[in-house]
């Protein structure tokens, strides 16, 4: 015994009998042993079991091994929701190598960047995307990565085939006796996920299975799934590998219900013939589904919960979501943070309150999740707290297990990024008094105007309670006399585009906001958006600038 140790350090070792690395692949193999015939996943005709998917994971595994995938290795797979991307979050992981699903609605440049940057040394692709894929593949000039096609016959579009075999033909060549053994260490990567790299190259976030296996968890936690959700796919998997929820359903014995197309009706559909349970998704899923048609939408007799994040959703949305009998769960976070990892907590209290009143508190972004450590609005200079006022702003900062290893290959992004002890989110908010955050704007969105900071989601808001508004977002223009002055683009409903005029929209803010908020324009037009549904507003400031 060492001077100055304590009992509890004599002879109280960690061992393999009391301490294992924590990863979110034991999930599977718990699912398969103790749920074996339940269903995993549902894609069109084709129906798995969790014992279906454990051995179709194993032979991925194996196959993997086989051409030489190791520890370390980079298996890239530009996949849509199907089958074969949720049977990737494990038999990839389980060789040691890192899962780096791609967006598939990048260009071929970014995909090249993406593949080349990650050393990637597989490829797995659907074949809908076979031209992107072909065009990168050009640009990078190598021919040492090994191409594995997925043909799905519920895609739109069957494009050529560029590897040597399919998926399906790729899975014998391994064997379901693969052995399934976690990682040494947690804190081994499992996953690269890139941003969206809307001012420069792309940069690539490392996750660790420690982190991965406690957010899926907390996502079981915080939603109070229980066991056996039936979990629509309205997100992409891509995304922050599904906010970590293909690891969830594998610890609940959930049910993945695929989806390659997001639209109302398809939504409406597996509601009331799947009897979906769950979905997640950005606002414009939400949208989707509030301004369904009648043809559209099908009637269903149960409980729906939906998780939405990326930007806050307009008071309107959630107002109409909760009449529509939605019930829904406001999350933030980040790439960095694998996915949410803040959560408007509930307050059975609430319930009593009125809709509207009910619509602004779960418009906050919320508390930490149950696996964060850290969460708090600070001064990124001096790096202190700022007041529960509720009105002073700050930079959104985390802490803890489920922030991200790093960005690969980029030093002085990740020392950057983790400044003072702390993850930099680049987003402003504030802290209420009850210690609830809410997100004021992105650092770069936030438009000064005389010396007066405007927070463009204020602006946002208000526009999206006109009744002709789809969705719309705010960004500074520049101006002589002011410094900058909001600009606002309106996506109108389908029906409306002659019954407003700019003049009106700009009266409807000044009836609602401060005149010195309200827009001096009003552009009238489709929003870009990324595939997860983010409006671009790099594209829309290149736009004021030009008016």
């Amino acid at each position: 015994m060492s001077a100055g140790a304590n009992i509890y350090e004599q002879h109280l070792d960690k061992t393999p009998a009391n301490h294992q690395p924590l990863s979110p692949l034991s999930f599977l193999e718990r699912s398969a042993r103790t749920y074996p015939d339940k269903e995993s996943v549902v894609h069109g005709d084709r129906r798995y079991t969790w014992g279906e998917t454990f051995i179709r994971a194993k032979r991925l595994a194996s196959a993997l091994t086989k051409r030489g995938i190791t520890k370390g290795d980079t298996v890239a797979v530009m996949l849509s929701n199907t089958p074969e991307m949720f049977e990737c979050h494990f038999g990839v992981p389980v060789t040691g190598a890192v899962l780096n699903a791609l967006n598939y609605r990048l260009d071929a440049d970014n995909i090249a960047f993406i593949l080349n940057h990650a050393e990637a040394k597989l490829l797995i692709t659907d074949m809908e995307f076979s031209s992107t894929v072909k065009a990168a593949l050009t640009q990078i000039g190598r021919d040492d990565i090994t191409i594995i096609d997925v043909d799905d016959a519920l895609a739109e579009v069957r494009g050529e085939k560029l590897g040597e075999k399919d998926y399906e033909a790729f899975l014998l060549d391994g064997d379901e006796d693969y052995p399934w053994t976690l990682p040494d260490d947690e804190w081994d990567a499992i996953s690269l996920n890139y941003t969206s790299g809307t001012t420069g190259n792309p940069k690539g976030v490392v996750y660790h299975h420690r982190g991965a296996y406690l957010n899926a968890i907390s996502n079981v936690v915080g939603w109070n799934m229980g066991h056996h959700p039936r979990h629509l796919w309205t997100l992409p998997m891509f995304h922050c590998n599904g906010w970590c929820f293909p690891w969830t359903l594998a610890a609940n014995a959930g049910t993945s219900l695929c989806l390659r197309r997001v639209n109302a009706a398809n939504i409406y559909k597996a509601i009331a013939e799947e009897k979906a349970t769950h979905f997640c998704g950005a606002p414009i899923v939400l949208n989707f589904v509030i301004n369904a048609t009648k043809a559209e939408i099908k009637p269903f007799d149960h409980k729906v919960e939906v998780m939405v994040a990326a930007a806050p959703p307009p008071a309107s949305t959630l107002e109409n979501m909760q009449k529509a009998g939605f019930n829904v769960t406001h999350v933030y976070g980040l790439t960095e943070t694998y996915g949410p990892a803040v959560q408007c907590a509930w307050h059975p209290e609430w319930d009593d309150l009125s809709i509207e009143q009910q619509t602004l508190k779960k418009g906050r972004q919320g508390v930490p999740y149950h696996v964060l450590q850290g969460l708090e609005i600070m001064n990124s200079e001096t790096m202190e707290l700022v007041p529960a006022d509720g009105e002073t702003m700050g930079e959104t900062m985390f802490k803890g297990n489920i922030v991200m290893k790093g960005y690969l290959k980029n030093p002085d992004a990740t020392d950057e990024a983790f400044r003072g002890g702390w993850f930099h989110s680049g987003d402003l908010g504030v802290m209420q008094p009850d210690l609830y955050i809410k997100l004021k704007d992105r650092s770069k969105d936030i438009i000064i105007s005389g010396g007066e900071n405007i927070s463009s989601i204020e602006v946002e808001d208000t526009l999206n309670k006109h009744p002709a508004v789809f969705s719309v977002a705010v960004v500074a223009k520049s101006d002589d006399k002011w410094g900058e002055t909001p600009c606002a683009f309106v996506e109108l409903k389908p029906g409306s585009e002659d019954t407003v005029t700019e003049a009106e929209m700009i009266q409807f803010c000044r009836d609602h906001l401060a005149h010195y908020k309200c827009p001096r324009n009003v552009v009238f037009t489709e929003l870009p958006k990324t595939s997860t549904g983010k409006i671009q507003k790099f594209k829309l400031r290149e736009v004021a600038e030009d008016l």
